[in-house]
């Protein structure tokens, strides 16, 4: 799954790099679209979006191109956050619950759950940063908070700055790739071979254990 995903990538990439008018009129639009839908369904690989727009960006020679992705990958997995955040509070209140609150529930394992109400004790919702830039740590920090009756508010005042490193963090790995190789379809199947392996290393280590 991993390699064709990098082969789509790459296939699209390699065409040519769009001028920034056309990335602005069409990239940014659905790379908005995509991280939003993979906030509410995590099963789409958002990192690797960011980075793969980010070597694009890189390659066009614009610090603007690289702002507007940094600035609409934070606000597109902010918004989303908060609606999944709003549709588990529903699921909370109403007495058969909601599908979305039983998905969250679905993908946190019990022990990564059991550690993200600790440290929410702890640290307080300050935890949302680390979860989402360690993978698969969203999820279980998020349900944490709804099950801690986290109020919406104190619980964006956590998630903005976790969102803003966390699309720094992807971008930053995207112009890794970007400036270390000349095509951008080479940084981008980098960029995204990177990404898809780190978010694979939870799972592996499940499976050992």
């Amino acid at each position: 799954m991993t390699a064709a995903l990098a082969g789509v990538v790459a296939e699209a990439a390699q065409r040519s790099v769009p001028p920034e008018s056309t990335q602005q009129a069409v990239g940014y639009p659905s790379l908005f679209v995509l991280v939003v839908l993979g906030a509410l369904v995590p099963v789409v690989p958002t990192g690797a979006l960011v980075s793969s727009a980010a070597v694009v960006a890189f390659h066009q020679g614009s610090p603007f191109s690289l702002l507007w992705v940094f600035l609409v990958a934070a606000f597109a997995a902010f918004l989303g956050d908060m609606g999944l955040y709003w549709l588990g509070e529903r699921g909370l209140r109403s007495r058969g619950g909601s599908r979305w609150l039983r998905r969250l529930r679905e993908r946190a394992a019990p022990e990564r759950l059991a550690q993200a109400r600790a440290r929410l004790e702890e640290h307080g919702v300050t935890v949302l940063v680390l979860s989402r830039l360690v993978p698969a740590g969203r999820v279980p920090v998020m349900l944490a908070c709804l099950l801690a009756r986290v109020p919406a508010v104190r619980f964006a005042r956590g998630d903005l700055p976790a969102c803003l490193a966390w699309a720094a963090t992807y971008q930053v790995i995207g112009v890794v790739g970007g400036s270390l190789f000349a095509r951008p379809w080479e940084g981008v199947v980098a960029a995204v071979l990177l990404t898809l392996a780190v978010g694979a290393v939870p799972t592996l280590r499940r499976r050992l254990r």
